[in-house]
């Protein structure tokens, strides 16, 4: 299992994309230790522009890690990148082929 301490605060719709992101890249589950920092001075100072802002047990950080390729990066030199889901989430999606418009009795219709 991945320990990791997220920085966060009370209705952060980032924090709340970033750990959707978060389980979707990991190769195992995920363990967050949700830090508040609103309650602190320290912290908000620290972090208050920031957030998210991802920690492991190392201390090392990424901040503002909404970015499928520096959250894989990230996540790849600690081994814990599942290679495939960031193919995947970074491949878009193939869309139909658009048909040829054809006329009859004189109006244009789509196909």
């Amino acid at each position: 299992m991945i320990r990791l301490t997220l920085y966060t605060t009370l209705g952060c719709h980032l924090c709340a994309q970033l750990e959707g992101l978060l389980r979707t890249l990991a190769n195992e589950s995920v363990a967050l230790e949700h830090v508040e920092i609103s309650a602190d001075e320290t912290l908000m100072a620290r972090y208050g522009v920031r957030i998210p802002v991802l920690a492991d047990a190392s201390g090392a950080e990424l901040d503002r890690g909404l970015d499928p390729e520096r959250l894989g990066e990230w996540l790849r030199r600690r081994g814990w990148l599942d290679e495939i889901a960031l193919a995947t989430w970074l491949t878009p999606p193939e869309l139909p082929q658009a048909t040829a418009a054809y006329r009859r009795n004189g109006r244009r219709f789509l196909g």
